[in-house]
């Protein structure tokens, strides 16, 4: 379903400009060193409505979260979210992930979060799943020695397929689970899940260690 065009788009866009990168190749390999104070970076893609993304920032205030959204729509409330809380650890960027290694650069990322993606069920549409071998290169080229994605998603078709790619390409995978508890891991849940949630439906969850 398409999210409805949100009323005084702009204007809001505008108040929350603060954390809002426009230019979004300008701090490529010097994350840590724009942004001091900042233990570790983390990547988020497709944050939403930014449940997951504010929560996560404030249960973790020495990592500097950097939140990709295409659809602005959807990025302005996630921005509006961390605005209120006042986060100072939170970057968003309108962008497509397929476009991450002219944003980061080699090795540059701690962990990546991949939170209930698009599934692309037909199968000529595979290839623009975010799980797709096509990405995970991308991913393994971003992230640290040992850097992992985390990755939740309630459609098991998906993730079923999702655990084929990461075998096939050599990521370790572990705390595979097709029922996840309701605290979720890390404590913090996405708007989509806490929907899911209540409809009984179960969440699938992986996590995908880089092993070099």
């Amino acid at each position: 379903m398409r999210m409805r065009k949100k009323p005084n788009l702009i204007p809001r866009v505008e108040r929350c400009e603060a954390l809002l990168e426009r230019d979004v190749e300008a701090h490529k390999g010097r994350w840590l060193e724009d942004f001091p104070g900042f233990s570790a970076l983390h990547l988020e893609l497709g944050c939403g409505k930014g449940r997951f993304t504010v929560g996560m920032a404030v249960k973790n205030p020495d990592v500097l979260f950097v939140a990709v959204e295409r659809v602005l729509d959807a990025m302005v409330m996630a921005m509006e979210r961390a605005r209120e809380d006042e986060l100072s650890n939170v970057r968003f960027l309108d962008f497509d992930a397929v476009g991450c290694e002219s944003v980061f650069a080699s090795g540059e990322v701690d962990r990546i979060y991949i939170n209930f993606p698009d599934p692309w069920r037909k199968t000529k549409q595979f290839k623009r799943r975010l799980t797709a071998p096509s990405f995970l290169k991308i991913y393994e080229r971003i992230l640290k020695p040992g850097g992992e994605i985390w990755f939740k998603t309630d459609n098991r078709p998906l993730f079923d397929w999702s655990v084929e790619q990461f075998t096939a390409e050599g990521w370790a995978i572990s705390e595979v689970t097709n029922d996840l508890g309701p605290d979720g891991a890390g404590g913090c849940m996405t708007d989509y899940e806490v929907k899911f949630r209540e409809q009984g439906v179960p969440i699938n969850r992986l996590v995908a260690k880089k092993r070099r």
